[in-house]
């Protein structure tokens, strides 16, 4: 059964069409558009009617391309700033009027269950023990598990768009800016994130292996391996060591903005945000112990995509 999902994000929409039997999704047809929702929303919690606006067009031409790809189905999913938003109903009707489509505005576990189940489809990494990283725009989904159902999963309010306009860094950023990042990160970790994870962490620590999915994660692989377009079958599985970030944090963050946007592998629209969610996957391999990352690119539209209650959803 040919299926799609339009999956709403602080940072971009991003669509996937693809054909689904049982736990098996071969993608057919992927695009992503960034059309920054979450801009500026972290200091009032309202959505700017510019970013309803595009988000909305950008759905909209991603259903059609949908139906033309013969979908018999098609979801639409919201995550972190639309869940958050004080004005999310202005969201919803826009995306409604301009396509035609319901939007299901998903909770922070339901979001990291199905990144768990979407990651989990990968049969490389059947009966491995896992702790999974979504580092989205507004939020990050930890996961933790070594079977179909994660035994940990917590949504934490860190995301690349979140932190990038928490920090407003200079072109090109000073290098106390760096320090105080990485003194942001360690301190948020201290607060919030260690009391919660580490207990899920402990269980046999050295058999958990670090998972990243979501566009900084495949960002991260993409500049590794100097990918100038998004290749799933080199991205998935290619591994990025702590020192590798380092090196790149160092690197990115001592660049302007317009120098960072020649990068190979790096989208130029994602050329600022990359600052922010490379650092938290630095954060995470530091404050959790591993030396390096393997990225995904399954995830959260996997999973949608193998849910039978899409069925009821007609394209």
């Amino acid at each position: 059964m040919r299926r799609a999902v339009i999956d709403v994000g602080t940072n971009s929409v991003k669509l996937l069409v693809a054909d689904v039997q049982g736990h098996s999704v071969v993608p057919i047809f992927e695009e992503s558009e960034q059309t920054r929702l979450g801009r500026g929303f972290y200091e009032t919690h309202h959505l700017q009617r510019d970013a309803i606006a595009h988000t909305a067009s950008v759905a909209a031409q991603f259903a059609e391309i949908a139906r033309a790809n013969d979908a018999v189905s098609l979801r639409v999913i919201a995550t972190s700033a639309a869940r958050d938003a004080r004005n999310q109903q202005e969201l919803l009707d826009a995306i409604k009027t301009a396509s035609g489509l319901d939007v299901e505005v998903i909770s922070g576990a339901q979001e990291a269950d199905l990144v768990y189940r979407g990651v989990r489809s990968d049969p490389n990494l059947a009966s491995q023990r896992l702790l999974i990283l979504d580092v989205g725009g507004g939020s990050s989904e930890f996961m933790i598990g070594e079977s179909e159902h994660p035994e940990f999963t917590h949504s934490f309010p860190l995301g690349s768009v979140r932190l990038l306009e928490y920090l407003r860094p200079s072109d090109p950023p000073a290098p106390v800016e760096l320090l105080q990042c990485r003194a942001h990160l360690r301190a948020f970790f201290a607060e919030h994130v260690h009391k919660i994870l580490d207990p899920a962490l402990v269980k046999e620590r050295v058999r958990v292996r670090l998972i990243g999915t979501g566009g900084a994660a495949t960002i991260l692989a993409r500049m590794e391996y100097a990918l100038d377009k998004y290749r799933r079958d080199e991205i998935e599985g290619a591994v990025i060591t702590l020192a590798s970030v380092r090196n790149w944090m160092q690197k990115l963050w001592s660049m302007p903005l317009a120098e960072r946007r020649t990068i190979t592998g790096l989208p130029k629209k994602r050329a600022d945000v990359i600052l922010t969610g490379m650092a938290i996957y630095e954060a995470v391999l530091q404050e959790c112990g591993f030396t390096e990352l393997r990225a995904s690119t399954r995830g959260l539209r996997f999973a949608a995509v193998m849910d039978p209650a899409l069925r009821r959803t007609p394209a």
